[in-house]
């Protein structure tokens, strides 16, 4: 009978055993599958163009900015979020350990969300980094990080919330940007001459 116990238990310990070496696994596999999640905002586009040149929809908003500063009249700037994403598309930059690429930015009414390929040795994933952009009682800019995420775990704020007085110096004259309004697809930036 002794023999019959000791076959029992360890049936029973091999059996705790592959038991929690599969919940181990499945738990491994459900973190992998958070890391590697792909936000559905995530469309990166093909860079166009020549390398080395300003994309035309740079050119564009910088002249919109210097024509509306040097009329020193308040103006109103419209970004979309599909043509600024396919200006810096081809944008990569990187260091040892850690290579982004491939960026995306998306307008989502009051927010803006920064996504990018990240290649960590090998490893890709698509950390994202939504801001809640607004001006203050006091006029300045606070460029509020909502949440960051990496896959699909949301990591604590990496910045302080401080903000700074929205002025912009284009050529001889200063330009205050007033309100920022963010709806789908389009960042509009209102724009008043600034002494």
């Amino acid at each position: 009978m002794n023999a019959e116990t000791n076959l029992k238990t360890e049936k029973k310990r091999k059996f705790k055993k592959h038991y929690w070496l599969l919940v181990d696994l499945a738990v491994a596999v459900f973190v992998l599958i958070l890391l590697l999640y792909r936000p559905g905002g995530y469309e990166p586009i093909e860079p166009g163009g020549q390398r080395g040149r300003v994309h035309p929809y740079i050119t564009y908003l910088s002249s919109e900015i210097y024509n509306g500063a040097q009329l020193q009249e308040p103006f109103q700037l419209v970004v979309l979020d599909d043509k600024l994403t396919e200006s810096i598309a081809g944008w990569s930059e990187g260091s040892e350990d850690v290579w982004l690429s491939s960026p995306v930015i998306c307008f989502e009414p009051g927010r803006i969300e920064l996504m990018a390929m990240a290649d960590m040795k090998g490893v890709k994933l698509i950390p994202t980094v939504v801001l809640e952009p607004e001006i203050d009682e006091n006029g300045l800019l606070n460029l509020q990080v909502d949440k960051v995420k990496l896959g699909a775990k949301v990591f604590a704020s990496l910045l302080n919330d401080e903000p700074f007085d929205p002025v912009f110096k284009v050529e001889d004259k200063k330009i205050r940007l007033k309100k920022i309004t963010i709806t789908e697809k389009n960042l509009i930036l209102n724009f008043t001459p600034a002494p």
